[in-house]
């Protein structure tokens, strides 16, 4: 069973103005992976492809991950 995702937007947060509300929302949504998971649940994976998917998935992630350390470096570098 999937797990139950909470995600509320309220208007203290966003002072009342609409388009922040749905903004806010997207945002909060796509960081839970709602949508991901939902599209993800669509069709049937085979167990080797979904393997590879995840594979390269974290292959990105790690990337992206050391370039965020290599960027915080270098201005803490450029501050000294």
């Amino acid at each position: 069973m999937a797990k139950t995702v909470h995600v509320k937007v309220t208007v203290k947060e966003c002072r009342g103005i609409p388009e922040r509300m749905i903004r806010r929302f997207t945002k909060k949504v796509k960081k839970e992976g709602i949508l991901e998971t939902a599209k993800e649940c669509r069709r049937y994976k085979k167990p080797s492809v979904a393997k590879k998917e995840k594979r390269i998935k974290a292959e990105r992630r790690r990337l992206r991950e050391e370039q965020k350390r290599r960027r915080a470096q270098e201005r803490r570098n450029r501050n000294i």
